[in-house]
């Protein structure tokens, strides 16, 4: 059985290998699939598997005012990979970090459990204001293990 970080890291090179999509595809798909992460089943807009949630990270990070692709994504993945597996109800047993971002205060009405593309919004900006972007991210969290 691989791991969960293991699994993440094959779709994020399957994902570079066929290539993202158009921007938005999985946001704007409108259904609403389920995918198991951790404890239980969430409700996740436009997407039906966690590789499926890496991927709609992608996309996002890939649109303006953004525009990370190539190295970025990867560092990326590999922060978000490290803090939560990508996973939208994600919680950090020492701290409140919650979700995919792990962000610090925990669930709030702009951060709800189980929806991944407002995380993933929140932890882009967060990426942006705070480090710039996700590799300086990276290096950080390699550094002192967060960001």
């Amino acid at each position: 059985m691989i791991g969960k970080n293991k699994a993440a890291m094959l779709l994020f090179a399957a994902a570079l290998a066929v290539g993202a999509g158009s921007p938005g595809t999985a946001a704007s798909a409108g259904a609403s699939s389920s995918y198991s992460a951790g404890a239980g089943t969430v409700a996740i807009s436009g997407a039906s598997s966690s590789g499926q949630v890496v991927q709609l990270g992608y996309q996002m990070a890939a649109q303006q005012p953004y525009g990370w692709t190539g190295q970025q994504a990867q560092c990326l993945n590999y922060v978000w990979t490290r803090e939560s597996g990508w996973s939208a109800t994600a919680a950090n047993s020492t701290s409140d970090a919650r979700g995919i971002a792990q962000k610090i205060t925990g669930w709030s009405p702009d951060y709800q459990p189980g929806d991944a593309t407002e995380q993933i919004a929140w932890g882009l900006a967060y990426i942006k204001g705070r480090y710039g972007t996700p590799c300086v991210a990276w290096d950080h969290e390699q550094a002192v293990g967060w960001y």
